[in-house]
Protein backbone atom coordinates (compact mmCIF):
# COMPACT_ATOMS: atom_id res chain seq x y z
CA UNK A 1 0.00 0.00 0.00
CA UNK A 2 1.49 3.33 -1.02
CA UNK A 3 1.21 6.83 0.40
CA UNK A 4 0.13 9.97 -1.46
CA UNK A 5 3.57 10.50 -3.05
CA UNK A 6 4.69 6.99 -3.84
CA UNK A 7 6.26 6.08 -0.48
CA UNK A 8 4.87 3.37 1.79
CA UNK A 9 1.71 4.37 3.63
CA UNK A 10 2.33 5.72 7.12
CA UNK A 11 6.00 6.40 6.38
CA UNK A 12 7.53 9.40 4.59
CA UNK A 13 9.21 8.91 1.27
CA UNK A 14 12.91 9.64 0.59
CA UNK A 15 12.24 13.40 0.74
CA UNK A 16 9.82 13.41 3.67
CA UNK A 17 6.05 13.28 3.13
CA UNK A 18 6.42 14.53 -0.45
CA UNK A 19 8.00 11.24 -1.56
CA UNK A 20 9.48 10.83 -5.04
CA UNK A 21 6.56 11.01 -7.41
CA UNK A 22 4.40 14.13 -7.29
CA UNK A 23 0.73 13.87 -8.22
CA UNK A 24 1.53 15.29 -11.67
CA UNK A 25 4.47 15.18 -14.05
CA UNK A 26 7.45 12.79 -14.10
CA UNK A 27 9.31 11.56 -11.01
CA UNK A 28 11.68 14.01 -9.34
CA UNK A 29 15.04 12.34 -8.84
CA UNK A 30 18.10 13.64 -7.06
CA UNK A 31 18.51 15.44 -3.74
CA UNK A 32 16.46 18.52 -2.89
CA UNK A 33 17.85 21.86 -4.04
CA UNK A 34 19.51 23.96 -1.33
CA UNK A 35 20.68 23.21 2.20
CA UNK A 36 18.44 21.54 4.76
CA UNK A 37 16.17 23.91 6.64
CA UNK A 38 16.54 22.15 9.98
CA UNK A 39 17.79 19.05 11.77
CA UNK A 40 16.47 15.60 10.90
CA UNK A 41 13.47 14.44 12.85
CA UNK A 42 14.47 13.36 16.35
CA UNK A 43 17.81 15.23 16.34
CA UNK A 44 18.28 17.66 19.25
CA UNK A 45 18.58 21.28 18.20
CA UNK A 46 21.87 21.72 20.09
CA UNK A 47 23.58 18.99 18.05
CA UNK A 48 22.65 20.63 14.75
CA UNK A 49 24.59 23.82 15.36
CA UNK A 50 23.93 27.34 16.62
CA UNK A 51 22.66 28.64 13.27
CA UNK A 52 19.56 26.43 13.29
CA UNK A 53 16.30 28.35 13.63
CA UNK A 54 13.37 26.46 15.13
CA UNK A 55 10.34 26.30 12.83
CA UNK A 56 7.54 28.79 13.32
CA UNK A 57 4.05 27.36 13.78
CA UNK A 58 1.69 29.93 12.32
CA UNK A 59 -1.26 27.85 13.50
CA UNK A 60 -0.22 28.43 17.11
CA UNK A 61 -1.18 31.85 18.43
CA UNK A 62 -1.45 35.15 16.59
CA UNK A 63 1.49 36.59 14.68
CA UNK A 64 2.51 40.12 13.72
CA UNK A 65 4.62 41.58 10.98
CA UNK A 66 8.36 41.95 11.50
CA UNK A 67 9.27 44.69 13.97
CA UNK A 68 11.49 46.37 11.34
CA UNK A 69 8.32 47.20 9.39
CA UNK A 70 7.68 50.17 11.71
CA UNK A 71 11.10 51.91 11.31
CA UNK A 72 11.05 51.14 7.57
CA UNK A 73 7.72 52.92 7.17
CA UNK A 74 9.00 55.80 9.30
CA UNK A 75 12.08 56.07 7.07
CA UNK A 76 10.02 56.10 3.87
CA UNK A 77 7.61 58.67 5.32
CA UNK A 78 10.47 60.99 6.33
CA UNK A 79 12.21 60.65 2.94
CA UNK A 80 9.02 61.67 1.14
CA UNK A 81 8.50 64.54 3.60
CA UNK A 82 12.06 65.84 3.23
CA UNK A 83 11.95 65.74 -0.58
CA UNK A 84 8.55 67.46 -0.86
CA UNK A 85 8.61 69.88 2.10
CA UNK A 86 11.64 69.57 4.38
CA UNK A 87 14.32 70.59 1.90
CA UNK A 88 12.38 73.63 0.58
CA UNK A 89 12.17 74.87 4.19
CA UNK A 90 15.97 75.18 4.22
CA UNK A 91 16.02 77.37 1.11
CA UNK A 92 16.32 81.15 1.26
CA UNK A 93 15.62 83.40 -1.69
CA UNK A 94 18.46 85.74 -2.74
CA UNK A 95 19.21 87.91 -5.74
CA UNK A 96 20.94 84.95 -7.41
CA UNK A 97 18.05 82.55 -6.76
CA UNK A 98 17.51 80.06 -3.94
CA UNK A 99 20.35 78.96 -1.64
CA UNK A 100 20.63 76.85 1.52
CA UNK A 101 21.24 79.24 4.41
CA UNK A 102 21.39 77.65 7.85
CA UNK A 103 20.52 80.77 9.81
CA UNK A 104 18.85 80.51 13.23
CA UNK A 105 15.55 81.59 11.72
CA UNK A 106 15.72 78.95 8.98
CA UNK A 107 16.71 76.20 11.43
CA UNK A 108 13.89 77.17 13.80
CA UNK A 109 11.37 77.15 10.95
CA UNK A 110 12.67 73.75 9.84
CA UNK A 111 12.43 72.25 13.34
CA UNK A 112 8.97 73.65 13.99
CA UNK A 113 7.64 71.69 11.02
CA UNK A 114 9.96 68.65 11.09
CA UNK A 115 9.55 67.63 14.75
CA UNK A 116 5.74 67.25 14.55
CA UNK A 117 6.08 65.47 11.22
CA UNK A 118 8.62 63.10 12.78
CA UNK A 119 6.21 62.32 15.60
CA UNK A 120 3.45 61.69 13.05
CA UNK A 121 5.79 59.38 11.12
CA UNK A 122 6.68 57.38 14.26
CA UNK A 123 3.03 57.11 15.27
CA UNK A 124 1.98 56.01 11.79
CA UNK A 125 4.73 53.38 11.64
CA UNK A 126 3.83 51.91 15.01
CA UNK A 127 0.11 52.04 14.24
CA UNK A 128 0.45 50.17 10.94
CA UNK A 129 2.70 47.55 12.56
CA UNK A 130 0.39 46.93 15.51
CA UNK A 131 -2.77 46.97 13.37
CA UNK A 132 -2.01 43.80 11.36
CA UNK A 133 -2.23 40.33 12.91
CA UNK A 134 -2.59 36.97 11.21
CA UNK A 135 -2.74 33.24 11.93
CA UNK A 136 -3.50 29.95 10.22
CA UNK A 137 -6.71 28.42 11.55
CA UNK A 138 -7.21 24.94 10.15
CA UNK A 139 -7.70 25.32 6.40
CA UNK A 140 -8.13 29.11 6.61
CA UNK A 141 -5.79 32.08 6.72
CA UNK A 142 -7.16 34.66 9.15
CA UNK A 143 -5.99 38.28 8.80
CA UNK A 144 -7.05 40.90 11.35
CA UNK A 145 -6.53 44.61 10.74
CA UNK A 146 -7.24 47.72 12.77
CA UNK A 147 -6.87 48.78 16.40
CA UNK A 148 -9.89 50.91 17.20
CA UNK A 149 -12.09 49.30 14.57
CA UNK A 150 -11.07 45.72 13.94
CA UNK A 151 -11.69 43.91 10.69
CA UNK A 152 -11.25 40.15 10.40
CA UNK A 153 -10.91 38.40 7.06
CA UNK A 154 -10.99 34.59 6.81
CA UNK A 155 -9.63 33.17 3.56
CA UNK A 156 -10.08 29.46 2.67
CA UNK A 157 -6.71 28.11 1.56
CA UNK A 158 -8.46 26.15 -1.19
CA UNK A 159 -8.94 29.48 -3.02
CA UNK A 160 -5.20 30.15 -3.22
CA UNK A 161 -4.09 30.56 -6.82
CA UNK A 162 -0.49 31.66 -6.20
CA UNK A 163 1.85 32.75 -3.42
CA UNK A 164 4.50 35.37 -4.19
CA UNK A 165 7.48 36.42 -2.10
CA UNK A 166 8.46 39.92 -3.21
CA UNK A 167 11.63 41.63 -1.99
CA UNK A 168 12.05 45.25 -3.12
CA UNK A 169 15.57 46.65 -3.02
CA UNK A 170 15.08 48.52 0.28
CA UNK A 171 13.64 45.51 2.11
CA UNK A 172 16.50 43.28 0.96
CA UNK A 173 18.85 45.43 3.06
CA UNK A 174 16.82 44.54 6.17
CA UNK A 175 16.33 40.85 5.16
CA UNK A 176 12.57 41.36 4.84
CA UNK A 177 10.08 39.96 2.34
CA UNK A 178 6.50 40.68 1.37
CA UNK A 179 4.12 37.72 1.16
CA UNK A 180 1.36 38.12 -1.44
CA UNK A 181 -1.39 35.52 -1.47
CA UNK A 182 -3.37 35.59 -4.70
CA UNK A 183 -6.92 34.29 -4.47
CA UNK A 184 -9.60 33.47 -7.00
CA UNK A 185 -11.90 36.45 -7.21
CA UNK A 186 -10.50 39.37 -9.21
CA UNK A 187 -9.23 42.82 -8.27
CA UNK A 188 -9.78 42.76 -4.48
CA UNK A 189 -8.58 39.21 -3.95
CA UNK A 190 -4.95 39.86 -2.97
CA UNK A 191 -3.69 39.47 0.60
CA UNK A 192 -0.39 41.31 1.17
CA UNK A 193 1.63 40.94 4.37
CA UNK A 194 4.25 43.74 4.39
CA UNK A 195 6.74 42.74 5.75
CA UNK A 196 7.97 39.52 7.36
CA UNK A 197 11.47 38.30 8.00
CA UNK A 198 12.79 36.32 5.06
CA UNK A 199 12.98 33.11 7.14
CA UNK A 200 9.43 33.58 8.44
CA UNK A 201 8.11 34.40 4.96
CA UNK A 202 9.55 31.18 3.51
CA UNK A 203 8.03 29.12 6.33
CA UNK A 204 4.64 30.82 5.96
CA UNK A 205 4.65 30.09 2.23
CA UNK A 206 5.53 26.43 2.84
CA UNK A 207 2.80 26.04 5.48
CA UNK A 208 0.12 27.68 3.34
CA UNK A 209 1.01 25.50 0.35
CA UNK A 210 1.03 22.34 2.46
CA UNK A 211 -2.34 23.06 4.06
CA UNK A 212 -3.83 24.07 0.70
CA UNK A 213 -2.73 20.67 -0.61
CA UNK A 214 -4.36 18.85 2.30
CA UNK A 215 -1.11 18.03 4.13
CA UNK A 216 -0.18 18.88 7.75
CA UNK A 217 1.10 22.39 8.27
CA UNK A 218 4.48 21.19 9.59
CA UNK A 219 5.23 19.41 6.29
CA UNK A 220 8.72 20.48 5.14
CA UNK A 221 9.21 22.36 1.91
CA UNK A 222 9.04 20.11 -1.14
CA UNK A 223 12.16 19.51 -3.25
CA UNK A 224 12.35 21.02 -6.69
CA UNK A 225 13.80 20.19 -10.08
CA UNK A 226 15.05 23.06 -12.21
CA UNK A 227 13.66 23.20 -15.73
CA UNK A 228 15.50 26.20 -17.15
CA UNK A 229 17.49 29.28 -16.17
CA UNK A 230 17.40 32.10 -18.70
CA UNK A 231 20.92 33.40 -19.53
CA UNK A 232 21.27 37.18 -19.35
CA UNK A 233 22.64 37.38 -22.90
CA UNK A 234 19.74 35.38 -24.33
CA UNK A 235 17.23 37.59 -22.48
CA UNK A 236 18.84 40.78 -23.83
CA UNK A 237 19.04 39.42 -27.37
CA UNK A 238 15.42 38.27 -27.27
CA UNK A 239 14.28 41.76 -26.31
CA UNK A 240 16.34 43.39 -29.06
CA UNK A 241 15.15 41.02 -31.81
CA UNK A 242 11.43 41.74 -31.54
CA UNK A 243 10.15 43.47 -34.66
CA UNK A 244 8.66 46.52 -32.84
CA UNK A 245 11.94 47.02 -30.99
CA UNK A 246 13.98 46.64 -34.19
CA UNK A 247 11.82 49.27 -35.90
CA UNK A 248 12.13 51.60 -32.91
CA UNK A 249 15.93 51.23 -32.87
CA UNK A 250 16.12 52.08 -36.57
CA UNK A 251 13.91 55.13 -36.03
CA UNK A 252 16.07 56.25 -33.10
CA UNK A 253 19.32 56.08 -35.05
CA UNK A 254 17.73 57.75 -38.08
CA UNK A 255 16.48 60.65 -35.95
CA UNK A 256 19.86 60.87 -34.19
CA UNK A 257 21.67 60.99 -37.53
CA UNK A 258 19.32 63.70 -38.77
CA UNK A 259 19.98 65.69 -35.58
CA UNK A 260 23.77 65.47 -36.00
CA UNK A 261 23.86 66.20 -39.74
CA UNK A 262 21.34 69.05 -39.89
CA UNK A 263 21.63 70.34 -36.29
CA UNK A 264 17.86 70.61 -36.17
CA UNK A 265 16.77 70.78 -32.53
CA UNK A 266 13.15 70.12 -33.37
CA UNK A 267 13.98 66.48 -34.14
CA UNK A 268 14.39 65.98 -30.39
CA UNK A 269 10.59 65.82 -30.26
CA UNK A 270 11.01 62.47 -32.03
CA UNK A 271 14.32 61.26 -30.57
CA UNK A 272 13.45 61.63 -26.88
CA UNK A 273 10.07 59.77 -26.98
CA UNK A 274 11.66 57.01 -29.06
CA UNK A 275 14.48 56.67 -26.52
CA UNK A 276 11.99 56.49 -23.65
CA UNK A 277 10.06 53.82 -25.56
CA UNK A 278 13.25 51.76 -25.96
CA UNK A 279 13.98 52.04 -22.25
CA UNK A 280 10.49 50.80 -21.43
CA UNK A 281 10.58 47.98 -24.00
CA UNK A 282 14.11 46.74 -23.31
CA UNK A 283 15.54 47.98 -20.01
CA UNK A 284 12.31 47.46 -18.04
CA UNK A 285 11.82 43.76 -18.94
CA UNK A 286 15.58 43.18 -18.68
CA UNK A 287 15.60 44.37 -15.05
CA UNK A 288 12.35 42.59 -14.23
CA UNK A 289 13.16 39.15 -15.70
CA UNK A 290 16.91 38.99 -14.97
CA UNK A 291 18.04 35.74 -13.31
CA UNK A 292 14.77 34.07 -14.35
CA UNK A 293 14.55 30.47 -13.15
CA UNK A 294 11.63 28.05 -13.49
CA UNK A 295 11.49 24.83 -11.50
CA UNK A 296 8.94 22.10 -10.83
CA UNK A 297 8.12 20.67 -7.41
CA UNK A 298 5.24 18.66 -5.93
CA UNK A 299 3.74 21.84 -4.48
CA UNK A 300 3.65 23.61 -7.85
CA UNK A 301 5.61 25.70 -10.33
CA UNK A 302 8.30 27.87 -8.78
CA UNK A 303 9.50 31.01 -10.52
CA UNK A 304 12.37 33.21 -9.33
CA UNK A 305 13.34 36.42 -11.10
CA UNK A 306 14.22 40.06 -10.68
CA UNK A 307 17.33 42.25 -10.47
CA UNK A 308 16.35 45.17 -8.22
CA UNK A 309 13.07 43.72 -6.92
CA UNK A 310 13.32 39.95 -6.58
CA UNK A 311 10.20 37.84 -6.77
CA UNK A 312 9.64 34.21 -5.83
CA UNK A 313 6.34 32.97 -7.21
CA UNK A 314 4.68 29.61 -6.54
CA UNK A 315 1.71 28.36 -8.57
CA UNK A 316 0.10 25.29 -6.92
CA UNK A 317 -0.82 22.35 -9.18
CA UNK A 318 -3.86 22.91 -11.36
CA UNK A 319 -3.89 26.72 -11.02
CA UNK A 320 -2.64 27.41 -14.56
CA UNK A 321 -5.75 27.67 -16.72
CA UNK A 322 -4.31 28.12 -20.22
CA UNK A 323 -0.91 28.46 -21.89
CA UNK A 324 0.32 30.26 -24.99
CA UNK A 325 3.61 29.52 -26.79
CA UNK A 326 4.63 32.77 -28.53
CA UNK A 327 7.11 32.66 -31.43
CA UNK A 328 7.91 36.04 -33.06
CA UNK A 329 9.24 35.94 -36.62
CA UNK A 330 12.89 36.66 -35.78
CA UNK A 331 12.78 34.23 -32.85
CA UNK A 332 11.67 31.35 -35.07
CA UNK A 333 14.93 31.53 -37.01
CA UNK A 334 16.79 31.21 -33.68
CA UNK A 335 14.52 28.44 -32.38
CA UNK A 336 13.24 30.53 -29.43
CA UNK A 337 9.82 30.78 -27.83
CA UNK A 338 8.09 32.50 -24.91
CA UNK A 339 5.48 30.90 -22.65
CA UNK A 340 2.57 32.98 -21.32
CA UNK A 341 -0.13 31.75 -18.95
CA UNK A 342 -3.52 32.65 -17.56
CA UNK A 343 -3.79 32.12 -13.81
CA UNK A 344 -7.14 32.59 -12.11
CA UNK A 345 -6.96 35.23 -9.38
CA UNK A 346 -4.61 37.68 -11.05
CA UNK A 347 -6.32 40.80 -12.34
CA UNK A 348 -5.38 44.19 -13.76
CA UNK A 349 -1.75 45.18 -13.40
CA UNK A 350 -0.93 42.08 -11.32
CA UNK A 351 -2.11 39.91 -14.20
CA UNK A 352 0.14 41.72 -16.68
CA UNK A 353 3.16 41.35 -14.39
CA UNK A 354 2.54 37.65 -13.71
CA UNK A 355 1.52 36.33 -17.12
CA UNK A 356 5.01 35.19 -18.18
CA UNK A 357 5.91 31.62 -17.31
CA UNK A 358 9.14 31.69 -19.33
CA UNK A 359 10.39 34.90 -21.04
CA UNK A 360 12.61 33.12 -23.61
CA UNK A 361 13.98 29.62 -24.09
CA UNK A 362 14.66 27.12 -26.88
CA UNK A 363 11.41 25.88 -28.30
CA UNK A 364 11.91 22.31 -27.08
CA UNK A 365 12.36 23.63 -23.52
CA UNK A 366 9.13 25.62 -23.81
CA UNK A 367 7.25 22.55 -25.05
CA UNK A 368 8.72 20.43 -22.26
CA UNK A 369 7.54 23.00 -19.69
CA UNK A 370 4.02 22.88 -21.14
CA UNK A 371 4.05 19.09 -20.81
CA UNK A 372 4.99 19.51 -17.13
CA UNK A 373 2.26 22.07 -16.47
CA UNK A 374 -0.38 19.94 -18.23
CA UNK A 375 0.57 16.28 -17.64
CA UNK A 376 0.10 13.95 -20.55
CA UNK A 377 0.32 16.77 -23.08
CA UNK A 378 2.35 16.71 -26.30
CA UNK A 379 1.34 19.84 -28.19
CA UNK A 380 3.37 19.02 -31.30
CA UNK A 381 1.64 15.63 -31.55
CA UNK A 382 -1.84 17.20 -31.79
CA UNK A 383 -2.97 17.23 -35.40
CA UNK A 384 -4.13 20.74 -36.40
CA UNK A 385 -6.83 21.17 -39.03
CA UNK A 386 -6.37 24.38 -41.09
CA UNK A 387 -9.06 27.04 -41.34
CA UNK A 388 -11.58 26.98 -44.16
CA UNK A 389 -10.33 27.83 -47.64
CA UNK A 390 -13.19 30.36 -47.94
CA UNK A 391 -11.40 32.68 -45.51
CA UNK A 392 -8.49 34.84 -46.60
CA UNK A 393 -5.59 33.42 -44.56
CA UNK A 394 -2.19 35.09 -44.53
CA UNK A 395 -0.48 32.31 -42.61
CA UNK A 396 -1.48 28.82 -43.63
CA UNK A 397 0.02 27.51 -40.38
CA UNK A 398 -3.21 28.54 -38.69
CA UNK A 399 -5.15 25.57 -37.39
CA UNK A 400 -6.96 23.92 -34.50
CA UNK A 401 -6.99 20.43 -33.05
CA UNK A 402 -7.71 18.43 -29.93
CA UNK A 403 -6.92 15.21 -28.12
CA UNK A 404 -8.19 13.66 -24.90
CA UNK A 405 -6.30 16.17 -22.72
CA UNK A 406 -6.08 19.58 -24.41
CA UNK A 407 -7.58 21.82 -27.09
CA UNK A 408 -4.94 23.55 -29.25
CA UNK A 409 -5.13 26.45 -31.70
CA UNK A 410 -2.36 28.13 -33.71
CA UNK A 411 -2.63 31.52 -35.35
CA UNK A 412 -0.81 34.75 -36.09
CA UNK A 413 1.71 36.17 -38.52
CA UNK A 414 4.44 37.30 -38.17
CA UNK A 415 4.14 36.56 -34.44
CA UNK A 416 2.85 33.01 -34.18
CA UNK A 417 0.91 31.93 -31.10
CA UNK A 418 0.00 28.40 -30.08
CA UNK A 419 -2.76 28.46 -27.43
CA UNK A 420 -3.36 25.42 -25.25
CA UNK A 421 -6.17 24.81 -22.75
CA UNK A 422 -6.92 21.52 -20.95
CA UNK A 423 -10.47 20.27 -21.28
CA UNK A 424 -10.73 20.21 -17.47
CA UNK A 425 -10.03 23.99 -17.32
CA UNK A 426 -12.62 25.06 -19.92
CA UNK A 427 -15.16 27.44 -18.38
CA UNK A 428 -17.45 27.48 -21.39
CA UNK A 429 -17.54 26.69 -25.10
CA UNK A 430 -19.33 29.04 -27.50
CA UNK A 431 -19.78 29.61 -31.20
CA UNK A 432 -19.79 33.10 -32.75
CA UNK A 433 -20.13 34.40 -36.29
CA UNK A 434 -19.71 37.99 -37.53
CA UNK A 435 -21.66 39.27 -40.59
CA UNK A 436 -18.84 38.45 -42.99
CA UNK A 437 -18.53 34.92 -41.61
CA UNK A 438 -22.29 34.36 -41.87
CA UNK A 439 -22.17 35.22 -45.58
CA UNK A 440 -19.50 32.54 -46.10
CA UNK A 441 -21.06 29.97 -43.74
CA UNK A 442 -18.18 30.19 -41.28
CA UNK A 443 -17.96 30.51 -37.49
CA UNK A 444 -15.42 30.83 -34.66
CA UNK A 445 -15.30 28.44 -31.70
CA UNK A 446 -14.17 29.93 -28.38
CA UNK A 447 -13.01 27.72 -25.52
CA UNK A 448 -13.13 30.15 -22.60
CA UNK A 449 -10.74 30.22 -19.66
CA UNK A 450 -10.82 32.80 -16.83
CA UNK A 451 -9.90 36.33 -17.99
CA UNK A 452 -6.25 36.57 -18.93
CA UNK A 453 -3.74 37.00 -21.76
CA UNK A 454 -4.48 33.59 -23.30
CA UNK A 455 -7.67 33.38 -25.36
CA UNK A 456 -8.25 30.11 -27.16
CA UNK A 457 -10.31 30.41 -30.34
CA UNK A 458 -10.54 28.39 -33.56
CA UNK A 459 -11.35 30.94 -36.27
CA UNK A 460 -13.05 30.54 -39.66
CA UNK A 461 -14.41 27.01 -39.33
CA UNK A 462 -17.11 25.59 -41.56
CA UNK A 463 -20.41 25.91 -39.70
CA UNK A 464 -20.95 22.15 -39.46
CA UNK A 465 -17.36 21.61 -38.34
CA UNK A 466 -17.70 24.39 -35.73
CA UNK A 467 -20.80 22.79 -34.22
CA UNK A 468 -19.05 19.41 -34.10
CA UNK A 469 -16.07 21.02 -32.31
CA UNK A 470 -18.41 22.57 -29.73
CA UNK A 471 -20.20 19.29 -28.99
CA UNK A 472 -16.96 17.30 -28.86
CA UNK A 473 -15.23 19.81 -26.57
CA UNK A 474 -18.17 19.89 -24.16
CA UNK A 475 -18.15 16.10 -23.88
CA UNK A 476 -14.40 15.99 -23.31
CA UNK A 477 -14.58 18.77 -20.71
CA UNK A 478 -17.30 16.97 -18.75
CA UNK A 479 -15.34 13.72 -18.82
CA UNK A 480 -12.11 15.49 -17.75
CA UNK A 481 -13.84 17.14 -14.78
CA UNK A 482 -15.32 13.83 -13.65
CA UNK A 483 -11.91 12.17 -13.74
CA UNK A 484 -10.00 15.12 -12.32
CA UNK A 485 -10.12 14.05 -8.67
CA UNK A 486 -10.15 16.61 -5.88
CA UNK A 487 -9.02 19.93 -7.37
CA UNK A 488 -9.01 21.60 -3.94
CA UNK A 489 -6.78 19.36 -1.82
CA UNK A 490 -4.66 17.96 -4.65
CA UNK A 491 -2.34 15.93 -2.38
CA UNK A 492 -5.26 13.72 -1.33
Amino acid sequence: MSGPYGGPAGRPGPYGPYGQRPPYGPPIYGPPAGPPVGPPYGTPHSSYGPRYRPPIRFSEGTHRLHWATAPLRVFIFLVIYFVLLGFPLLLTQTDDGFTVALTPQVIARFLVVTVPMGLVAVGTGLWTWLAVRFRVDGDDLVVETGLLRKNKRRIPLSRIQAIDLVRPLVTRVFALAEVRVELAGGEQSEIALRYLGRHSALQLRAELLARAAGLPGHTPEAPERRIWRVPFGALLMSLLTRLPVVGTILLFFASLLFLVVYAEGGILAVTVPVLLGLIRAVIGPLVMYANFTVAMSPDGIRLRYGLLETRMQTLPPGRVQAVSIVEPALWRSLGWARVEVTVAGYAGERQALSSTLLPVAPRHVAMHLVSQVFPGTNVDAVSLVPASSKAVAIDRADGAGTDDVVFVTRHGWPCRRTDVIPHARAQSVRLTANPFQRLLGLATVHVDAPPGPVRVAASDRELGEARAIVESTVRRAMAARRNGGDPVHWAR
